[in-house]
C-alpha cells in the first residue's frame, strides 16, 4: 500500500485505475480549459501570515453548514458519472461521507440512484437537481429526493446549456463504455475496475432510466443533455422549485455579483460560488478570485460557500478566509474514490483535515471560524481590474 500524504497521491493512483475515458472526464475542462487551470492556480498566488506564541491547544475544525453540523466546512460536489470512477462509486462516496461527517451531495447524472444511495448511506444527504424540459419527471425527482429524506436541495443554474470538453468527446465518452476494441483494450489494463463493474448491476444513470417515459437504456450523458436540460430555466422556475421543495434550498453555480443578489433574493438558504469546475464557460474568473465581491454582496443575507479548484486544506482556509462559510469538493475526493473505492474518499477527507488542523495553527488561530482576511497576505491586483 503507498504512502498516501496529499491530494496529488490519490490522483497518481486514481489515473492508474480507472480507464482513460472517465479519468479525463475528471480531469478536464472546456474548450482550452484556462478556467479549469486558473482555478487551482489562481488560489497559488495567496499567501498565509505565519504568526507565533500563541496558545494553540484545543484546536476546533467542526463548524456549520445551513444549520447542518459538520466536522469540517466542507461538502462533497455533486459530481456526474461517480459509479464510473469506481464501482458503486455514490453509494462509497456517500458512506465515507458520512462517517467523516460531512455532508455528500448526490447528482442528477449519478450512476446509484436516489434510492440506492439512501438505502446504503447512514445519513440523510443532499440531492443535486439538474432542470430538465420534462416537467412532470423533475418534480417526480424532487418528490423522490424528499422521500429519501434528503436534508438539502442542490439546484445547479451554470448547465442549461452543456460546455464543450474535448476530450469527453475524442473518447466517445458513454456509462458504460461501449465494448470498441480501443475500450476493451484499456479497460484489460484496469482489471480491479473491470472485476467490479461486473459485479455490481449499477451501470447506467439510474435516476432516469425507468423513471423516464421511453427511456429503457442511457449511455450518451451529452445527447441526453442537450436534448433534455432546459435552457429556459429563469428565476421563475427557481421559486416555483424553491416552494415545491420547502427545505434548506442552495443555488450553485454564482460567478458574478449581480447574479448572487438575484440569488439571494430568491430565498436561497446558501449561494456555491462554482463555475462547474471549469467545465462550462471556459475564459470565466476562477472562482477564488470572485469570492470577495459575492462576499461582500451577499455575505450578510445567506451563506456563502466556494467549490471548484479546492486540492488541499490550505485552499479550504484561503476560501474561508476571503469570507466564505464553507467548502465544496469535487475531484479531491474522486481522486480518492477512484484510487481506492471508500477507503480513498475516507483517506482524502483525513488529508484535507490534517491540512487545515496544521495550516490553521501555523497562521495563528485554534478555530477555524476565527480565520479571515488578517489570516491573509493577497496581492492588490488579485481581484483584477475589469473594465
Amino acid at each position: 500500500m503507498p504512502v498516501i500524504t496529499c491530494i496529488e497521491d490519490l490522483k497518481r493512483l486514481h489515473q492508474k485505475r480507472t480507464p482513460k475515458m472517465f479519468w479525463d472526464y475528471c480531469e478536464s475542462g472546456s474548450y482550452t480549459e484556462q478556467t479549469f487551470r486558473e482555478n487551482t492556480s489562481d488560489f497559488q498566488q495567496i499567501r498565509f501570515r505565519q504568526r507565533v506564541a500563541r496558545d494553540l491547544s484545543g484546536r476546533v475544525l467542526d463548524s456549520t453548514m445551513v444549520g447542518q453540523k459538520v466536522a469540517m466546512p466542507v461538502a462533497l460536489s455533486p459530481v456526474g458519472s461517480t459509479g464510473m470512477q469506481h464501482p458503486d462509486g455514490e453509494i462509497l462516496a456517500a458512506r465515507a461521507a458520512a462517517k467523516f461527517g460531512v455532508p455528500f451531495t448526490l447528482s442528477t447524472m449519478s450512476i446509484c440512484s436516489i434510492e440506492d444511495v439512501a438505502a446504503h448511506s447512514p445519513d440523510p444527504f443532499w440531492f443535486q437537481l439538474y432542470v430538465m424540459n420534462d416537467e412532470d419527471f423533475v418534480d417526480a425527482l424532487i418528490e423522490r429526493a424528499r422521500a429519501a429524506k434528503c436534508s438539502a436541495l442542490v439546484l445547479t443554474l451554470d448547465l442549461q446549456i452543456m460546455g464543450q470538453r474535448h476530450k469527453d468527446l475524442k473518447n466517445g465518452l458513454t456509462s458504460p463504455p461501449k465494448l470498441t476494441l480501443p475500450n476493451i483494450l484499456n479497460m484489460m489494463t484496469k482489471p480491479r475496475w473491470s472485476l467490479g463493474m461486473l459485479r455490481t448491476p449499477r451501470r447506467q444513470f439510474r435516476n432516469i432510466v425507468g423513471h423516464v417515459n421511453g427511456v429503457t437504456n442511457l449511455a450518451d450523458v451529452s445527447a441526453y443533455a442537450n436534448e433534455q436540460f432546459d435552457p429556459h430555466l429563469d428565476w421563475a422556475k427557481v421559486a416555483r422549485i424553491r416552494d415545491q421543495w420547502k427545505g434548506k434550498f442552495i443555488l450553485k453555480g454564482i460567478l458574478d455579483a449581480e447574479d448572487a443578489k438575484m440569488a439571494a433574493d430568491a430565498g436561497a438558504d446558501a449561494v456555491i460560488v462554482s463555475n462547474h469546475g471549469g467545465r462550462q464557460l471556459d475564459g470565466a474568473l476562477s472562482t477564488i478570485r470572485v469570492l470577495p465581491s459575492i462576499v461582500q454582496a451577499i455575505g450578510d443575507r445567506t451563506e456563502v460557500w466556494l467549490d471548484s479548484g479546492i486540492r488541499s486544506g490550505q485552499d479550504v482556509l484561503k476560501a474561508l478566509s476571503l469570507g466564505a462559510k464553507g467548502t465544496m469538493i469535487g475531484r479531491a475526493y474522486i481522486h480518492g474514490l477512484g484510487a481506492m473505492g471508500e477507503a480513498g474518499v475516507t483517506k482524502a477527507l483525513e488529508v484535507i483535515q490534517k491540512e487545515m488542523d496544521i495550516t490553521m495553527a501555523l497562521c495563528g488561530e485554534k478555530d477555524v471560524k476565527a480565520m479571515g482576511r488578517h489570516n491573509l497576505l493577497v496581492p492588490h491586483d488579485f481581484e483584477g481590474r475589469w473594465a
